[in-house]
This record gives structure tokens, C-alpha cells and sequence, in this order.
């Protein structure tokens, strides 16, 4: 399906099926009007030679130097040039393919003052499917300068540039923004098979379920414990460990306990920063802003600042660290024989010296360490104030945080993988009592990928299939 973008209805999930389904693109015909409308005032402007910044003058300390009409394209084109100064490895290819379908919707509104031709070359440049190469570290996302500059130069190749547009495909937030859509969009889809995976966990414990009453969320009505509720609760369903005498204990530790309040507290700061990020994908993200109209007129703002995104996903990332710490705590406590009431590490008799699966526990904590230390917020960081006079003093860092969570969420994955082989061990020395619908399917699925580990077996040295098991859901 053709994802049409008019320059404010763009969703995360039409940026998600064009970044990584390839769908195709094309610009709304009111776009094209609208955008022609702003560029006529920008014309305008030039052929009156009003101090425009980016547009007549140079920019950052340069601001005072005049752009004359006959140097406006050799302008632009070394301004893309000079700001390719990013280092590091090349960004996923979805990344930088999320960061062009931003940045032509960010066009289609109009607001940059862009010729329709430019948006339509990045438009062919995502249909060619050669995606270009953009360096990953370099933007302190006011701006994220230059890494658009590298997406500029690789998707534009020789397109000459008119007055302005240097200034439009640099100063805007395409690939913080995008690369935060397929982050979410990825830290989502995780918890929804963490979910799943304690619910695993509890049969795995043989847990105590009162913690999942109804009343619970009656009583604590945030929208993502009532959902992480029902969802862990339907996974159950059908599960041996709702029969009276089930429970081991009266109460078990928090990290079985507390799974809809921890799991409830990130789906709620997910919907959050979605919510913020629905409203970024159709946002001017620039400086000069044109506006048409009765009082047509070219204004100079801040939109660069991507604050408003940059602090969701590192409230997004702080939320995520303690589900994933909580599903270390489970699994390493599924190998502790005095919490369990299973043999030590869950090898299959008691009293061997054979390790089962406990070196599995030393590998969990070391990723959830990784994963702690990456939900530091970055957004009120700043590397300096002398940068262009005095005058850059601010920095969101919204490319470092978004890069972070797609980190985060790379390492939940594999926690997971592991979380699920442990449980489904525990699972199978419990003895075959009937799991609930979706935790039975999913240590089906497991059992599929990985064994269950006999006596003098080594401890099952690839977990990447059960990686990937996780990455791609039950669905």
C-alpha cells in the first residue's frame, strides 16, 4: 500500500511499514500546492533581499555575512558539504530510510519553504532503495546537522539547490525522530512478549497468582497496570496455577509480585512518548518558518529544539530498565534451589555436580547492567555554550537517547531469550501440569529452538534462534 504523505497525517506505523516493509511513497497533490505556495514566498523574499537567516545570510556565526541571489545555489550546495562531519558506523538502513519519509512529510507541510522538486528527488531516493550511508555519531539534536547532511548528499546526489534548501535538509530532526518511531515501536512489541514470558516465569515459580486479582487494577487504575493485567491474566488462562493449592508461598519476592505494576508503569510511559512522537512526525522541525496567508511572512523560531521527543524516550528508557532488571531477578531466582524448590542451576537431579543452566544467571546480570547504565537521561546534557558565538547553548541530544533505547531494547531481547530457556527448564522438572494458552505455546516454541538440558550436557551454547524468537513476537 502507498503511504501518501501530506505533511501532517504521517503515523508511526506508515513510518515503520516504509522504513523496514519498503512500502512506496508519494506526495499528496494539496502537498505539492501547498509547498509551491510557501516557496513563492520565499522567492519573494530573495528577490527583495530581506535579511532571511539560512536564506539571504550565512548561518551560525556567519549569520551577519550576505548571501547574494547569483552565490545563493553554490551557498547551499557547500553548506551541506561543510556539515558533513559526522563519524562513527553507517546507520541501519530502516533508520535512515525512517529519516527520509520524516523529512519529506516535514516538506509536504510547506512550513520549510522547499520547491516541490526537492521533495519529490528524496521521494525517488526512497524508491531506489539504495539507501545512503549516514554516519551515526555527530548531532547534538538542535538540528541533527550533521548526519542530514549526510542523508542530503547521498540521496540527492547532483540535485541542484535553490536558495534555502541547504538550509531545510540540514536543520531539521528527521533521523532522531525516526529512529525514536522504530525504537518504540520495537520496545513495545518487547513488552508485549515479556508479558508472556512471566507469566512463563510464575508457572516456572509455581507463583502465587493472587497478585494478579482484577482488584488490583480497580484499586490502582493507571491504564497500563489494568492492561498489563489483563494481559498477563489472558496468557494464563487455563493454567494450573489458579487451583486452589498452587501457590508455594504466601508471597513471593517482588519481582513475581510487583509484574503488573513494573510492566504497567513502561506501557504507560511507551503510550507517552507515542503520543509525543505522533505529534513530531507531522511538526515543523526547523528555522526560518514560512507561513502564507493574508500576512505571508518568513519567521524565525526554534523547531529545531526536539526536547518534546528527546525527554519522552529517555522516560521511555527509564521505565524499561526495571522491567528488565525484575526479569533478571526471576530468572536468576529460578536458579537458586532455596527459592526455587528446583535443583540447584535446574539440572535434572539433585545433589550432581553438574551446573544446569546456573552460568545463564552471570550473563542475564551482566546485560541488565548494560541495559541500566543506557536508561541514563541524555536530554539535559549540554558539551558546550561557546559554539557559533555563544549563541548554540542548547542541546537535546534526541539521536543519542533514541539510539540508546534501540540499544536497551537489543539487550531486553536477549535477557528474554535467556528468562525464557531458564523458565521452560523450571517449567519441565515441575512436572506436566496444564499451562495457560499463550505461555504453553510459547514454551512449545522454546522447546522447539533449544532442548531441555539432560545430566553431562553442556549448557546450550546459541540462544540467537530464541533471539530471534523474541525480536519477532508470537504473532
Amino acid at each position: 500500500m502507498t503511504v501518501v504523505l501530506t505533511g501532517n497525517d504521517l503515523t508511526v506505523d506508515e513510518v515503520v511499514r516504509v522504513a523496514r516493509g519498503g512500502e512506496p511513497v508519494q506526495l499528496a497533490a494539496t502537498a505539492t500546492r501547498r509547498m509551491q505556495e510557501t516557496r513563492d514566498v520565499v522567492e519573494a523574499a530573495i528577490a527583495c533581499g530581506d535579511p532571511v537567516y539560512g536564506l539571504t545570510t550565512g548561518v551560525g556565526a556567519k549569520k551577519s555575512a550576505t548571501v547574494s541571489a547569483p552565490e545563493m545555489e553554490e551557498h547551499n550546495r557547500l553548506l551541506v558539504l561543510n556539515h558533513r562531519v559526522g563519524q562513527g558506523a553507517p546507520l541501519p538502513d530502516d533508520v535512515v530510510r525512517a529519516a527520509l519519509v520524516r523529512l519529506v512529510n516535514h516538506f509536504a507541510s510547506g512550513e520549510p519553504g522547499v520547491r516541490p522538486e526537492l521533495a519529490q528527488a528524496l521521494v525517488e531516493a526512497l524508491g531506489r532503495r539504495d539507501t545512503p550511508s549516514v554516519r551515526s555519531l555527530g548531532s547534538i539534536g538542535m538540528g541533527d546537522l550533521s548526519t542530514s547532511a549526510d542523508l542530503a548528499y547521498g540521496a540527492l546526489g547532483d540535485f541542484r539547490l535553490a536558495g534555502g534548501e541547504g538550509m531545510a535538509l540540514l536543520n531539521h530532526n528527521a533521523i532522531a525522530t525516526g529512529q525514536a518511531a522504530l525504537a518504540l515501536t520495537d520496545a513495545l512489541a518487547l513488552l508485549e512478549m515479556i508479558d508472556v514470558a512471566a507469566a512463563l516465569d510464575l508457572e516456572a515459580f509455581g507463583a502465587n497468582v493472587s497478585s494478579l486479582d482484577p482488584e488490583v487494577g480497580r484499586a490502582r487504575p493507571y491504564a497500563g497496570v489494568v492492561e498489563s493485567l489483563e494481559r498477563v491474566r489472558a496468557a494464563l488462562e487455563g493454567s494450573f496455577l489458579f487451583a486452589a493449592d498452587a501457590a508455594r508461598n504466601l508471597q513471593d519476592p517482588l519481582c513475581f509480585r510487583c509484574i503488573p505494576q513494573v510492566h504497567g508503569a513502561v506501557r504507560d510511559a511507551l503510550a507517552f512518548a507515542l503520543r509525543q512522537l505522533a505529534v513530531e512526525l507531522n511538526a515543523h522541525q526547523a528555522n526560518p518558518l514560512v507561513v502564507t496567508g493574508e500576512r505571508a511572512r518568513i519567521v524565525s523560531v526554534g523547531n529545531f529544539d526536539a526536547l518534546p521527543v528527546a525527554a519522552a524516550v529517555d522516560f521511555a528508557r527509564i521505565a524499561l530498565a526495571p522491567v528488565l532488571t525484575c526479569a533478571a531477578e526471576r530468572t536468576v531466582k529460578l536458579l537458586q534451589r532455596p527459592l526455587s524448590g528446583l535443583p540447584e542451576g535446574l539440572a535434572t537431579e539433585y545433589g550432581i555436580a553438574h551446573d544446569g543452566l546456573a552460568e545463564f544467571g552471570i550473563a542475564i546480570q551482566s546485560m541488565v547492567s548494560e541495559a541500566r547504565l543506557l536508561a541514563q537521561p541524555v536530554s539535559f546534557e549540554l558539551s558546550s555554550a561557546t559554539q557559533a558565538e555563544g549563541i548554540e547553548d542548547r542541546a537535546s541530544s534526541a539521536p543519542l537517547g533514541a539510539r540508546r533505547l534501540a540499544e536497551q531494547v537489543e539487550l531486553g531481547a536477549r535477557v528474554v531469550a535467556i528468562e525464557l530457556v531458564v523458565a521452560a527448564q523450571a517449567v519441565d522438572l515441575r512436572g506436566s501440569r496444564p499451562l495457560g494458552a499463550a505461555t504453553a505455546a510459547l514454551h512449545g516454541r522454546v522447546r522447539e529452538l533449544v532442548r531441555p538440558l539432560q545430566v553431562g550436557e553442556p549448557i546450550p551454547q546459541d540462544l540467537e534462534p530464541v533471539v530471534a524468537l523474541v525480536r519477532g513476537g508470537l504473532g
